[in-house]
């Protein structure tokens, strides 16, 4: 019984030293496993979360990774790789790894790229808009700009009640956007009538009486000038103050009326024009200018060149205007090279003139005029001498002391004009500078001959006997 005993307590001492020896095998593996996994295996792990969310066009900024490797932090040897395209819509990985000891590791991030902005209504024009009474709006336009899907205006859906219009679109997203416009209707006020010039106006006795014009507006912009009724009581045989009276009225019945005052003063009398033309003629222009003249029954002097068609140099002559001298070639190298230059291309037009018309034509003119500086590239002191010898020769020489600047800056008709008039005396002959070949004088002529007619001026063409205007010399 006692050796049973015995027997039975041996095996539970064997069986409890094998347990013991599993038990301490089993936890060195484990400690040796745990060291493994300490020392030989890296650990990898995200920064931030796992699944991000951004908008399209929006920036992404990585929040990467971390990783330790035998106790050190071994972020430098992360490799990392993205397919993040942040300017589609869409759904994205990126991808960080590790590989040390034999064992490489990664975890991953999904970045979801979504449209989440909205389309942007840029409204033309301003929020509120004022329209008369009676008048529909005219819708003043949008713009839409989305994101993804670029340009949306022809989306736009628009919605008018109450004097307000939404504007409404929707991306392929599902995104709104809305915009509003308040349609305010305004009150019509009495219409607006402007004068052009002054309200107050002078006039020669027996001249006509010349609108300078007005225009009208009703309280919408639109135009009532062919609407206005225009009294005129002027008589201009009576010296005195006199009205214009202008009036119009808009479609809802709103009056409007100004006044302008015209005053009827005595004619001054007194003041010679004389009208010169050089360098023609021309056959694009010069027969027009003789038409003008002849219709208005004034005299002028042509200073011609042996340019142009002969019969226009006879029509002039045979016409009453004064036939006069400008140099044959008007080429400045030429005729300025020395004195007998100079007259060697005067005889030429000289003779010209002559055989055409049969006179002796001793009235001339300096090509740039006697102050000209230009002949100083070819010869110094020339003019000083040759103002002198064309008198001694016989011949009288005119400059001008009214400048049309036809040949310079003057381009319009209306420049022209204004150059002219804008220097007429009563005290001094008035000799104007002009050119027969410049289409601007062609249209300028009439109004300036109008002009000197109704105030009180008198034209005649340049004679022997006609005091000469004469320039300082320059040269």
């Amino acid at each position: 019984m006692e050796e049973k005993d015995l027997t039975t307590k041996n095996k539970k001492i064997k069986y409890g030293k094998q347990t013991l020896i599993v038990l301490t095998i089993f936890l060195g593996a484990v400690l040796l496993g745990l060291a493994f996994s300490f020392f030989l295996v890296p650990k990898l792990s995200l920064n931030g979360e796992e699944e991000i969310k951004i908008g399209v066009n929006s920036k992404y900024v990585d929040a990467g990774a971390k990783a330790i490797y035998q106790g050190h932090k071994v972020n430098q040897d992360i490799k990392t790789e993205s397919n993040v395209d942040t300017s589609k819509v869409g759904t994205y990985e990126v991808i960080y790894k590790i590989d040390k000891g034999f064992i490489e590791k990664e975890v991953k991030r999904t970045v979801i790229v979504q449209d989440i902005k909205g389309p942007v209504i840029e409204l033309i024009g301003d929020d509120v808009v004022y329209v008369c009474e009676n008048t529909e709006y005219k819708e003043l336009g949008y713009k839409v700009y989305d994101d993804v899907d670029g340009d949306l205006s022809k989306n736009v859906i628009t919605h008018i009640e109450d004097g307000k219009i939404t504007y409404e679109v929707t991306d392929r997203n599902g995104n709104k956007a809305l915009a509003e416009r308040t349609i305010v209707k305004k009150e019509l006020v009495k219409p607006t009538i402007t004068l052009s010039g002054s309200s107050s106006v002078s006039m020669y006795q027996g001249n006509p009486y010349h609108e300078i014009g007005y225009k009208a507006y009703d309280d919408c912009g639109n135009d009532l000038t062919n609407k206005v009724v225009v009294t005129n009581k002027i008589n201009n045989k009576v010296l005195g103050t006199y009205e214009v009276i202008y009036e119009v009225e808009d479609k809802e019945g709103h009056k409007a009326s100004v006044k302008r005052e015209v005053k009827v003063t005595e004619k001054p009398t007194g003041g010679v024009i004389y009208l010169t033309f050089d360098d023609g003629p021309s056959a694009k222009t010069t027969a027009t200018i003789l038409d003008i003249l002849k219709k208005e029954g004034v005299k002028a002097t042509f200073f011609v060149t042996n340019n142009g068609p002969d019969d226009l140099i006879k029509r002039e002559h045979n016409e009453g205007h004064t036939v006069a001298l400008h140099t044959a070639s008007h080429n400045y190298a030429k005729v300025y090279a020395s004195i007998d230059a100079y007259f060697e291309d005067l005889e030429k037009v000289h003779t010209r003139v002559y055989k055409l018309t049969g006179i002796d034509a001793r009235i001339i003119r300096f090509p740039g005029g006697s102050s000209n500086t230009v002949s100083r590239n070819y010869q110094k002191g020339i003019m000083t001498t040759l103002t002198k010898e064309v008198e001694a020769r016989g011949y009288h020489y005119f400059d001008w002391n009214i400048d049309s600047n036809d040949a310079g800056g003057a381009k319009t008709k209306e420049e022209v004009y204004q150059n002219v008039i804008k220097s007429l005396s009563r005290t001094r002959p008035n000799v104007v500078l002009m050119h027969d070949i410049k289409v601007p004088t062609r249209y300028a002529l009439e109004d300036i001959i109008t002009y000197g007619k109704e105030n009180g001026y008198t034209f005649a063409a340049l004679t022997m006997a006609t005091k000469e205007v004469h320039h300082r010399v320059n040269n």
